[in-house]
C-alpha cells in the first residue's frame, strides 16, 4: 500500500467511525466458549473505542473474566471505499472515577440522541445510574475492509 492509500484509507476510516453507526461488541464465556454479541453505541477518540455499558449485563460478566474482545463497526450504506472495521484487544472496565464515566456516557449518548435527547429523563437516569462503567478498548488489532 502506497502512503498515498494510507492517508486516504485513514481518512476514510476516521469518517466512518464519527458516524453514529451501530458498533457490535463479541465477548465470550470463559467457561463454555459461547461468543456473545450485541450491538452498542460507541464513541471513537481516535485512540481507543469507548462504550457505555451497565455492571450487571452478560458482556461485562463475561470481560470481567476474559478482557478480550472484538468490537465491528459497520457504516449504514456502504460508499465501495469501507465496508467494515474490527477491533480486537483487552479492555478497560472503567468505573471510577464517577466524574470521567458520567463524562464519556454523555458523549457517547449526544452521538446518538444529540444535545437536547440526552436531557430526557432516560438518558440521564443512566448516565448517573451507580451501575453504569465504560468498556475502553485501546485495539491491539484492527482491520478494515
Amino acid at each position: 500500500m502506497t502512503d498515498q492509500e494510507n492517508i486516504v484509507t485513514r481518512a476514510v476510516l476516521e469518517g466512518l467511525l464519527q458516524q453514529p453507526v451501530l458498533a457490535r461488541i463479541a465477548t465470550a464465556n470463559p467457561a463454555t466458549h459461547q461468543p456473545h454479541v450485541v450491538p452498542v453505541w460507541f464513541l471513537w477518540d481516535g485512540a481507543s473505542v469507548w462504550i457505555s455499558a451497565f455492571d450487571s449485563t452478560r458482556k461485562i460478566k463475561e470481560l470481567k473474566k476474559n478482557s478480550l474482545c472484538s468490537i465491528l463497526v459497520e457504516p449504514k450504506e456502504s460508499d465501495g471505499l469501507l465496508q467494515a472495521v474490527l477491533f480486537e484487544g483487552p479492555v478497560e472496565l472503567i468505573s471510577e472515577p464517577r466524574s470521567l464515566v458520567e463524562s464519556m456516557t454523555t458523549k457517547i449518548y449526544i452521538r446518538y440522541l444529540g444535545e437536547n435527547g440526552v436531557l430526557a429523563d432516560d438518558p440521564q437516569s443512566w448516565i448517573h445510574d451507580p451501575e453504569n462503567l465504560v468498556i475502553r478498548l485501546t485495539p491491539k488489532k484492527t482491520y478494515y475492509w
